[in-house]
């Protein structure tokens, strides 16, 4: 069954596409839902329109994605943390923290979704993560832990 999509799904497509999709998940979820139409052929203009006002959305939010990136970048951000005399901390650097000193450093607001760790931060000093800022605008935040 082809659907014409009202709003980005993850795995199906983006707002303004028209996609074949399974019969039971279009009945049972995107119509009912209101995140798809059932795509007649009038509506390739309806289609049209949506992805010129996603291609106009997406390229707004890509400026402002490498405006944050360079501000990001060029911040100085320190993260304090309880840490042992070996240097050690107590707990770890997640995420949060990260999402946190951003917010408190540079007025940007970013989800902990966005934060890309290998694993969480357990000792002091310098470390860098990746903040993906929008797709295919990735941010390297680097900050220091110090101990408080």
């Amino acid at each position: 069954m082809k659907v014409l999509l009202r709003r980005d799904i993850k795995g199906v497509g983006r707002r303004g596409d028209v996609v074949e999709v399974k019969k039971g998940f279009a009945r049972n979820y995107l119509i009912p839902s209101g995140s798809g139409l059932e795509a007649t052929d009038t509506m390739e203009t309806q289609a049209a329109s949506m992805r010129r006002s996603r291609d106009l959305r997406d390229a707004q939010s890509r400026a402002a994605a490498e405006t944050q990136k360079g501000v990001i970048e060029s911040a100085t951000i320190v993260i304090s943390a309880r840490a042992g005399n070996n240097g050690r901390l107590f707990g770890s650097v997640t995420e949060a923290d990260v999402v946190n000193a951003i917010r408190t450093a540079t007025n940007i607001s970013l989800e902990r979704s966005q934060i890309v760790m290998d694993e969480h931060i357990k000792v002091l000093g310098a470390a860098a993560v990746a903040a993906e800022l929008f797709d295919g605008v990735v941010a390297t935040v680097r900050f220091e832990v110090a101990a408080k």
